[in-house]
């Protein structure tokens, strides 16, 4: 599943109406495949009354094939509310008059009772009024209807089904941007790719669930195929699950190194060790200090442990030539969770980089806070370097705000990931993770299930986990991030409640979240 800019798009469309099928068909597709997929997300019997708000362009195109599949497929009662005249020779416009359907015109409508009156009977609305080149803020009638539908949808007290074709009308599809009467879906198809503005806020409140339709492009038609920005959806992250042959043994799944912890932070070792663990890791070693080894192990039985030297509460300086050691018999080592931001901690991550050859690395939290004052920080690690910053620590990282970084999300995610040569792990609501070489992806999962302390450090354990068991950098992080995403909506649906999901819920649904790949 690809992600493709507003510009992208429409040159996917025009080579394929030179080459491949035209605009009309394309348009046929997606109104079909729109279809298809509301019934399929919601069942429709001949006592469904679904309103159709259809706009005056391509968006509004789209919704009228929709309702003339609709009624061709199913005995709903569907309105038609039409924002703009049509042309008599439009074809799909003539198809929903040839079928007889109800029609209504905002033309007619002056004081907006008969849109309220649909809005309000309404089980489903389908929301075809603009599509990805709506210019923000709307004005004149495209505003004052989506203003009005959302006054009636406050007063309802059941909500209808929202479905929106293409995008919620109202929001930059390039940008994230939204206007302040976008209706809110519950189920948001899109067309040939996802749209870089869905999964960027405000834009990604309104979107609800997320599908794709190709309408009849496929992935290798070429100019899709060069766009190497994806969306890690269930079948892809079960594609890169490493192989777990039945002859194997703990040597044969990997071996993972985990210098992490300090005197305020005890928990995360325990987090990310575990994680490391129920990626399918085979054995992973645990280096800290002594008095947090004397803390932890009696609740944490399957790790070994490495006592290290500590200063202040932290690691010290004097630890590296340990940790070089036993770098040297794992296959991946996981710097950061709760390692503190003691100057001796400092020294001591700067002097292993400095000496180390090092395994495949994973860097988050204070491993991160820690390089913030060393100059080309990056030039010190390894080929294949995974670091998994949220925003406010990705700002220390560069020369830019929290605010800005969330503004522009996926250009920086780009820039960082080449400038650095490293794998970098946007942390938030629909996670990015950009390569070196251009290769981007994102999560098509938000759940505030992951707000929670804790929750960063399984993500490292589990990306780490699974670089050990061989995958490579990019895919360890796409594959790690889905399933600690996914094992945040089980938690939330385990608990009853995303709000009262704790760190180790989110470690309990990691098994419920491979399995569901499994099965794929």
């Amino acid at each position: 599943m690809k992600v493709a800019s507003i510009a992208q798009v429409r040159e996917i469309e025009r080579a394929a109406d030179r080459s491949l099928l035209s605009f009309q068909q394309m348009m046929l597709n997606a109104g079909a495949e729109a279809s298809e997929l509301l019934q399929k997300r919601i069942p429709i019997d001949a006592a469904s009354k679904i309103t159709f708000l259809i706009g005056k362009g391509n968006n509004g195109g789209d919704g009228l094939v929709m309702a003339r599949e609709l009624a061709r497929t199913t005995r709903a009662d569907l309105q038609l509310y039409l924002l703009g005249a049509r042309d008599r020779a439009d074809l799909n416009y003539r198809a929903v008059l040839d079928a007889g359907l109800s029609l209504a015109s905002a033309a007619d409508d002056h004081n907006g009772k008969q849109l309220s009156s649909l809005v309000e009977s309404a089980d489903i609305i389908v929301d075809a009024i603009l599509g990805i080149g709506a210019r923000l803020p709307l004005r004149g009638l495209a505003a004052k209807t989506l203003e009005t539908v959302n006054d009636c949808l406050r007063k309802r007290k059941a909500r209808p089904f929202v479905l929106a074709i293409d995008c919620p009308s109202g929001i930059d599809c390039d940008a994230g941007d939204a206007d302040a009467n976008v209706i809110a879906a519950d189920l948001t198809i899109s067309f040939i790719a996802g749209k870089p503005g869905l999964f960027v806020f405000p834009a990604a409140r309104y979107v609800g669930d997320l599908e794709i339709a190709a309408i009849g492009i496929p992935e290798r038609f070429p100019q899709l195929a060069r766009i190497k920005t994806t969306v890690v959806d269930a079948r892809l992250a079960s594609s890169l699950l490493p192989e777990r042959p039945l002859d194997g043994h703990k040597g044969s799944f990997g071996k993972v190194l985990l210098v992490a912890g300090s005197e305020h932070y005890i928990g995360a070792i325990a987090l990310a060790a575990e994680a490391a663990y129920r990626s399918g890791a085979g054995l992973v070693t645990v280096a800290t200090t002594r008095l947090l080894i004397e803390t932890v192990a009696g609740s944490l039985r399957e790790p070994t442990w490495l006592p290290l030297p500590e200063r202040d509460g932290g690691i010290a300086e004097t630890a590296v030539d340990a940790v070089l050691a036993a770098a040297e018999a794992c296959d991946a080592l996981l710097i950061g969770c709760g390692l503190g931001m003691r100057e001796s901690t400092r020294e001591f991550q700067r002097q292993l980089f400095a000496r180390g050859s090092l395994p495949a690395l994973v860097l988050d939290a204070d491993a991160l806070n820690l390089l913030q004052r060393d100059a080309r920080w990056w030039d010190a690690l390894p080929p294949g370097t995974i670091i998994t910053p949220h925003p406010g620590e990705l700002a220390r990282l560069t020369d830019l705000s929290a605010n800005e970084i969330n503004a522009d999300r996926w250009d920086v995610a780009r820039q960082c990931a080449d400038r650095w040569k490293l794998v970098l792990v946007l942390k938030g609501a629909h996670t990015l993770i950009a390569a070196p070489d251009g290769r981007t992806c994102v999560l098509p999962i938000k759940t505030d299930a992951l707000s929670t302390a804790g929750t960063g450090d399984i993500l490292a354990g589990l990306i780490t986990g699974l670089r050990a068991q061989g995958l490579n950098a990019f895919d360890s992080a796409r594959l790690g991030a889905y399933i600690h995403a996914s094992a945040g909506i089980i938690a939330a649906q385990n608990a009853g409640s995303s709000r009262s999901v704790i760190a180790g819920d989110v470690l309990s649904a990691l098994g419920s979240s491979f399995a569901a790949l499994e099965r794929l």
